[in-house]
């Protein structure tokens, strides 16, 4: 009877580990656990890892430019599609701390500026800063656009440019396009203006430089306002845009997210850079360095014009729609005619494509992903890739323009990329790994069940068995008998 005991408590034991094995996998019960521990600690507050990884990111960041290079002016001036051959990449390595960090509000918000610095990495490139490329005179653009109403000025403007011969395109190297050079024609102007700078680059003035002052949320009071931006520049929303929708800022700056982040969210950004927010979608799973990942990118719909998305009316500037793929930024560049896109027009219309010979958009190339580990937030792998462009036109009022063909003429694009480094790679794998124990602790109750039933119906087995032999025994004495 003792026997039997033990063996039917054996099974009853293996139904009970069962059953509690099998609940805690329906109702997630360790990984809420784990969700919940790790929502509450990351949060952006002095002595966390988190903060520390905010403050001053251990991975390197890396900017490259890659320019096109006008082969065909005279014939782009008669009216034919410019030719352009892409060159580089000008790799520069990216710092870019967080400094002036200030808590508030019981620690629920801090506010903080990002500078960035560039130094230059010959390594990396594909040449050298003091590589010459022909492009169009941007400064010469903004001067004409701004005054081709104005008769009068135009045609003293148009003067002073034959004069010093100055045409619609410029020979400059690369430094100087990006980190700026005296123009000749915004040194006459300053003459005339002393509040004209007469200095213009790509990235005039933001080598060392930061953006302005961010608020961010510290994420103490919802995990999911984990760094994301309350405000820049003192505003809690922009000015540029004619809807309150396309002057939100939302999300944070790129450079950080909660943490469980699921595959049905929406991951928003803030880009001062576009002077607008942003946001990217689940792709796809992946693996960097061995961690997973979840690829989000953003979808066609963000840059789409409004006959396609109907949301994006407000970045109309004037009640000049461009085509789906291009933002015009100039209501927040000064008036100068710049037109954001993807490099090589990647998702734009085809027609911008088309307009210049030498655009070859691929999505391996010239996409903007992020590879993030859900459970952190922690971004893993990034590619920004933005193509800065001018708009040209011919304008009667200056003969520079001659004939040419109204077009968005490429300039350059950038690959800003960051890649996780191998010492916080092993961390964050160590952490994974506890992580995965701690998951998995369901089944390996259920794995325990299992095991406990078999060893019951083995003892079963072996109560049955002599119990048999007896009863085979008597049945066969009998039949002698």
């Amino acid at each position: 009877m003792l026997k039997s005991c033990c063996i039917y408590g054996t099974g009853l034991l293996s139904i009970l580990v069962l059953i509690a094995g099998i609940a805690m996998v329906l109702a997630h019960v360790f990984l809420n656990a784990l969700n919940s521990r790790i929502e509450t600690e990351m949060v952006l507050e002095n002595g966390t890892e988190a903060f520390a990884v905010w403050q001053d990111p251990p991975a390197p960041v890396y900017m490259q430019f890659y320019f096109f290079n006008l082969t065909n002016p005279e014939e782009m001036l008669k009216g034919e599609r410019p030719a352009v051959t892409e060159v580089g990449p000008y790799t520069y390595r990216e710092y870019r701390p967080m400094e002036s960090v200030t808590f508030t509000d019981n620690g629920t918000k801090v506010a903080a500026v990002n500078p960035k610095t560039y130094v230059f990495e010959p390594n990396m490139s594909r040449g050298l800063e003091d590589d010459l490329i022909r492009t169009v005179n941007i400064p010469a653009m903004v001067v004409m656009e701004r005054f081709k109403d104005h008769s009068f000025i135009s045609r003293i403007i148009s003067d002073l440019m034959t004069a010093g011969g100055m045409t619609l395109f410029v020979t400059r190297p690369v430094a100087e396009l990006l980190w700026g050079y005296e123009d000749p024609l915004l040194k006459e102007l300053h003459l005339i203006d002393p509040l004209l700078d007469d200095y213009f680059g790509l990235f005039y003035k933001m080598n060392g430089t930061n953006d302005g002052e961010y608020v961010f949320l510290t994420g103490k009071q919802n995990y999911q306002d984990f760094a994301r931006v309350d405000l820049w520049k003192g505003q809690s929303s922009l000015n540029w845009w004619s809807s309150d929708e396309c002057n939100m800022i939302n999300g944070t700056n790129g450079a950080s997210f909660h943490p469980v982040i699921t595959k049905t969210e929406r991951l928003y950004m803030f880009s001062s850079d576009l002077c607008r927010s942003l946001y990217a979608t689940f792709d796809s799973e992946v693996r960097v360095s061995g961690i997973p990942a979840y690829r989000f990118v953003p979808p066609s719909e963000v840059f789409a014009n409004m006959t396609v998305n109907p949301d994006n009316a407000g970045f109309c500037v004037g009640g000049n729609c461009l085509g789906s793929g291009l933002l015009n930024v100039s209501v927040c560049k000064e008036g100068a005619p710049i037109i954001m896109s993807s490099p090589h027009f990647y998702q734009a219309d085809e027609n911008y494509v088309q307009d210049v010979f030498g655009m070859r958009p691929k999505k391996e190339d010239h996409q903007t992903a992020i590879d993030i580990n859900p459970l952190t937030g922690l971004v893993l792998r990034a590619a920004k890739r933005l193509q800065v462009n001018v708009f040209v036109e011919k304008l009667p009022v200056f003969s520079q323009t001659e004939n040419v063909k109204t077009l968005v003429f490429p300039v350059m694009y950038l690959n800003e990329s960051v890649l996780i480094d191998p010492d916080s790679a092993r961390k964050l794998s160590a952490l994974l790994a506890k992580a995965s124990v701690v998951i998995n602790i369901p089944f390996i109750v259920i794995s325990l069940g299992i095991i406990l039933g078999v060893v019951f119906m083995a003892l079963l087995c072996c109560l049955r068995t002599p119990e048999t032999l007896k009863i085979a025994i008597v049945l066969s004495s009998s039949k002698y008998l």
